[in-house]
């Protein structure tokens, strides 16, 4: 990666709708270059996908949580396997201490959280949990 793909990642994650054209015109290259390095960097994994931003009071309408998770034994794939199947679960980070994974959950409401709570905690190898409500986001 050069100095242009750090430049042009840094445009698409700002707004990754652009279209070519205007990125092209903000790095002064042609259209077809840009297009020739974002393939390029999705064919060698730099950028793995694209997504939505939504408004901030979009998002503050929704439930976040954070849930540690202890496991039993040499259980952590199954559980992490399962945890995948919930469309509630954003991500899964492994971590070391008195608990095996840190799980982010994002619901729509209270009762879809507490509903994908009672399904997690009912996955095979899971010891015990502790969850915390996200209340607010400080930017940093």
């Amino acid at each position: 990666m050069d100095d242009l793909d750090r430049k042009l990642l840094a445009l698409l994650r700002a707004d990754s709708r652009e279209p070519a054209s205007g990125l092209a015109a903000k790095l002064k290259v042609s259209r077809g270059t840009v297009q020739n390095r974002i393939e390029r960097m999705v064919a060698r994994g730099v950028i793995q996908g694209f997504t939505v931003r939504t408004r901030p009071e979009l998002e503050a309408q929704r439930v976040r949580a954070i849930m540690s998770i202890a496991i039993e034994g040499e259980r952590s794939a199954a559980v992490i396997k399962a945890l995948k199947g919930f469309p509630q679960v954003d991500k899964i980070h492994t971590t070391n201490g008195r608990w095996d994974l840190v799980v982010e959950l994002v619901t729509g409401d209270l009762a879809e959280f507490s509903a994908t709570l009672d399904g997690i905690r009912t996955i095979e190898g899971i010891a015990s949990t502790e969850t915390s409500l996200l209340l607010a986001t400080q930017k940093v």
